[in-house]
C-alpha cells in the first residue's frame, strides 16, 4: 500500500553492507519501533486472532518503522486509504497522485483501524481459517487477498518477522484467548426439530436454517413470501414484518427468508462488517440476521433508507 521507495529503502535495511555503522544505529531504531508497539500488536491478537507477528511486520514495512510521512503527520501505520472514512484525512502520491490517506488521532487508533479492515472485509476472511501461529501461510495470504501490488510483499513480511523474531509475539496468546474466525461466527446451523413441533413435518421435506439463533429457509427460486407464509402457517405480513420487507414479491433461488423476528444485535464475534460493492443495510439486516431499524440505530450517520459506500464500518451491536 505504500510507496516503492520506502519499500527499497526497507530492503536496504534488511540487507546492511558488512561494518556499516550506521546501519547498525538504524537496526537500533527498528527494534526501539518494534518493543513500542509490541503489546499493541498482542493485544490485537487477541481481540482478532490476527498474529502479533504480521500486525507488526506489516506496520514497520508500511510505515518504514514508523518514518513514513503517513506514520509522523498522520498516524496511519499501515497506509490504509481513505474508502469512505469518517474522519481527517491526508493526500500524498502512492500509486496514483494525490491519494486520499486516513489520519487517527493516534498510533494505537491506527492499529485498531488495520484490525477491523481486515477482520470484517469478506475478502480477507479465509485468513482468519489459518492458524494464528503461522505466520508464513497469513504472509501469502495477505498478499493473495490484495492487501498489497508488491509482487514479493509476502516475503518482505516473512524477512522482517524472522529477522526481528516477532514470531516469538505469537506465542504470548493462548489458543483459547482468540476469537472464532468470522466465516465460523457467521456459519448457519442445520435445525432437526423434534416430533410435535409446529414445523416438524415440514422440516423433513425442506432444510430449516439457524443464523444468530433465528429460524429461516432459502427460498427456492418459485415462492413468494405469501406462498412461503402460507407453508409454515403465517400471516404473510408477519412473514414481511420477520423480513424487513414492504410487500410480496417473487424470490429468488437462495433468497433468505427468515421464520420468525430477526434480533437486535449480531451474533458474539460479529460486532462489525466492511462494506462490499452492492450491500444494503437490508441485505446486511438479513446476512446477520438483525433488525434492520436496529442496524440504523447502530450507524446514526445514515439516514433510514440510505445505503453506506463500499468499504464503510457498520456496526453491528
Amino acid at each position: 500500500m505504500k510507496k516503492a521507495f520506502i519499500l527499497c529503502n526497507l530492503l536496504l535495511m534488511l540487507t546492511p553492507a558488512i561494518g556499516d555503522v550506521s546501519s547498525a544505529a538504524q537496526n537500533d531504531k527498528n527494534s526501539l519501533y518494534i518493543q513500542k508497539y509490541k503489546n499493541i500488536a498482542i493485544e490485537q491478537m487477541v481481540k482478532s486472532g490476527i498474529p502479533a507477528s504480521i500486525t507488526l511486520a506489516q506496520a514497520c514495512l508500511e510505515s518504514g518503522f514508523g518514518t513514513s510521512s503517513l506514520a509522523t503527520k498522520g498516524n496511519n501505520h499501515f497506509g490504509i486509504k481513505c474508502h469512505d472514512f469518517q474522519g481527517e484525512t491526508m493526500y500524498i502520491d502512492d500509486e496514483k497522485k494525490g491519494e486520499c490517506f486516513r489520519v487517527y488521532d493516534n498510533a494505537e487508533a491506527s492499529f485498531n483501524d488495520h484490525t477491523d479492515f481486515l477482520r470484517y472485509r469478506d475478502r480477507y476472511a479465509s485468513l482468519f481459517d489459518l492458524e494464528p501461529t503461522d505466520y508464513k501461510a497469513w504472509a501469502y495470504g495477505l498478499k493473495a487477498a490484495g492487501y498489497a501490488t508488491a509482487p514479493n510483499y509476502a516475503v518482505m513480511l516473512i524477512d522482517l518477522i524472522e529477522k526481528y523474531d516477532l514470531h516469538q509475539y505469537d506465542n504470548f496468546v493462548e489458543a483459547s484467548a482468540i476469537p472464532n474466525p468470522p466465516n465460523k461466527a457467521k456459519m448457519s446451523e442445520n435445525v432437526k426439530l423434534l416430533p410435535g413441533s409446529p414445523m416438524y413435518k415440514i422440516s423433513l421435506e425442506r432444510e430449516i436454517l439457524k443464523k444468530n439463533n433465528v429460524l429461516y429457509i432459502e427460498a427456492n427460486g418459485y415462492e413468494t413470501f405469501a406462498s412461503i407464509a402460507a407453508e409454515f402457517n403465517l400471516f404473510t405480513r408477519e412473514l414481511l414484518k420477520f423480513n424487513d420487507e414492504k410487500r410480496n414479491r417473487d424470490l429468488k433461488a437462495g433468497e433468505i427468508v427468515y421464520l420468525e423476528a430477526k434480533k437486535h444485535q449480531a451474533d458474539k464475534h460479529l460486532d462489525k462488517h466492511v462494506v462490499e460493492e452492492g450491500e444494503t443495510m437490508h441485505s446486511l439486516s438479513q446476512q446477520y440476521a438483525v433488525k434492520l431499524k436496529y442496524l440504523y440505530k447502530y450507524n446514526p450517520s445514515l439516514n433510514i433508507g440510505t445505503n453506506p459506500e463500499e468499504g464503510s464500518i457498520i456496526n453491528l451491536k
